[in-house]
């Protein structure tokens, strides 16, 4: 294994303060947006690090995505992850497309997480974006950080696609069309008296929590609806209808189907159904503000 220089968390601060040097942070983009993962004292990155997941190093254009996030080699280049052997395998890769002023830097949880005076940064409302083994714990009857408890609905969200449903979801999810909720004519939000209709359908009050997610397909471009195949902008769209009419607590599955999949879960195939609620519970929208409209 090619050695490279192991920096100290005061050598470290120095190259930062100084410019001299690209923080690398090579963890999950969940550990990076701000979820503690290996039970650090704080989540989040160390300030002004680029993420780039170790996961990617499997892809073809792994070094387009370096040169895309201006990752220069002309810049002394400081690695950081959860294990030291990914560091040395980034660091491997990096010096073979022609990086050559490399470090690593190995005490994250134990000195840099530990000390509130050292610069973090997290994405502000990372609570929303969870991670597979997150939606996993629901799965096995247990209670994941940041839940306050009561009723969970899973969705596995689509566009006219019920196929991308029952070909492989998540256990337990049920599945919503996004034209429960827009107007096939716009794409615009339904009406409040419609959107409560189809949200208490789906089992859905304003104090359920809610896991969206989507399936990413191949699109078939002769299809009259080849947005059928993106799902998981579809979950994005719920998500921000669900806001508006006052789910209290959405959460969106960062990396969707996929990163359930890439986790190793189970898959199911069954068409789980849906247990609907008497009511809302609240006046929508409870969150008119998220909407920007115009006059007609």
């Amino acid at each position: 294994m090619k050695k490279y220089p192991i920096l100290s968390t005061n050598q470290l601060l120095n190259c930062i303060e100084h410019n001299n040097c690209q923080v690398i942070d090579i963890r999950s983009v969940n550990a990076y947006n701000g979820w503690p993962l290996k039970g650090e004292a704080r989540g989040g990155h160390i300030k002004g690090a680029r993420s780039l997941p170790f996961t990617w190093t499997k892809y073809m254009d792994w070094i387009e995505v370096v040169k895309s996030k201006n990752i220069l080699p002309e810049k002394e280049i400081v690695i950081y992850s959860y294990k030291q052997e990914d560091c040395f395998e980034v660091a491997r890769l990096l010096r073979k497309a022609g990086y050559s002023n490399i470090s690593i830097y190995n005490n994250f949880i134990n000195e840099w997480s530990a000390n509130s005076a050292l610069p973090m940064q997290k994405l502000s409302r990372h609570k929303n974006l969870v991670y597979p083994e997150w939606v996993k714990l629901i799965d096995d009857g247990l209670l994941p950080p940041t839940h306050g408890g009561g009723r969970t609905v899973i969705c596995h969200v689509h566009y006219r696609n019920r196929e991308a449903y029952l070909s492989g979801h998540i256990p337990g999810a049920i599945d919503i069309d996004t034209l429960a909720l827009e107007a096939p004519e716009t794409w615009n939000r339904r009406s409040p008296e419609e959107l409560e209709a189809a949200l208490t359908c789906h089992g859905i009050d304003s104090d359920t929590t809610v896991i969206l997610y989507g399936k990413h397909m191949m699109p078939d471009n002769a299809d009259e609806f080849p947005g059928s195949a993106a799902g998981h902008i579809g979950a994005i769209r719920c998500a921000f209808i669900m806001m508006y009419a006052g789910v209290k607590d959405v959460r969106v599955l960062n990396g969707g189907f996929h990163a359930w999949k890439e986790a190793g879960y189970e898959i199911s195939t069954d068409d789980v159904p849906k247990n609907p609620v008497y009511s809302f519970s609240s006046s929508i929208p409870v969150n008119p503000e998220l909407a920007v409209d115009i006059n007609k």
